[in-house]
């Protein structure tokens, strides 16, 4: 069963009326989702990543175990695995600093992390290729909504090179996500009814 939702909703280093307009949507975005029928899902998801943007042969993977109404991402963490790409999960650091990701395989214990995450009990510390990332919001840019901490924002800028693909609902589209020039763009989004391509991760200059 997955943990409950409890990251804290509060903006990282943004001006005020941007942190009000993330705030504001992040709210509505967290009803929203937790209104949907998950039901095959998970399923979906898997089948658009492995048909649309497949990770390169050996690519290590950062993935995340899902919590509270986030998409299923443990169907296609299992068959990434399954066909021989390293998979990793994300240990959340003190605020301020980029995630760190240990390597893991399914079957190997989790133990809880900070805000209601699962993290390895154990593993090497690894840098991952290609990641999926949850979020709250997205647009048809590649900009991310997140949780306001600003992790993922922070670890994508010390992975150059790396790709980020959000997952997430196709509901979960919205037509602007406010950003400023701590926001990474992503390089797609994958949701149960298909992938959307946004370009290279580059940070937001709007």
């Amino acid at each position: 069963m997955v943990a409950p939702h409890v990251i804290p909703l509060t903006p990282a280093a943004d001006p005020p009326e941007l942190a009000a307009a993330k705030a504001a949507l992040r709210q509505s975005a967290l009803l929203a989702r937790g209104a949907l029928d998950p039901a095959g899902a998970g399923e979906a998801l898997a089948e658009v990543i492995l048909a649309a943007c497949p990770p390169p042969p050996g690519a290590i993977i950062g993935g995340f175990w899902p919590m509270g109404a986030e998409i299923d991402v443990l169907p296609v963490l299992r068959r990434l695995g399954e066909a021989g790409h390293p998979l990793a999960l994300p240990v959340t650091p003190p605020r301020g600093k980029p995630l760190e990701f240990r390597a893991w395989r399914f079957g190997e214990a989790l133990v809880p992390g900070r805000f209601g995450t699962s993290i390895p009990e154990a593993g090497e510390i690894v840098r991952p290729d290609w990641l999926l990332l949850p979020l709250l919001a997205f647009d048809r840019r590649g900009a991310r909504l997140g949780y306001g901490g600003g992790y993922y924002d922070r670890t994508l800028a010390g992975l150059p090179g790396a790709r980020g693909i959000g997952v997430a609902y196709a509901a979960q589209e919205v037509p602007a996500v406010p950003t400023g020039d701590h926001d990474f763009s992503l390089f797609g989004i994958a949701t149960e009814a298909g992938f959307i391509a946004t370009g290279p991760a580059s940070p937001e200059r709007s």
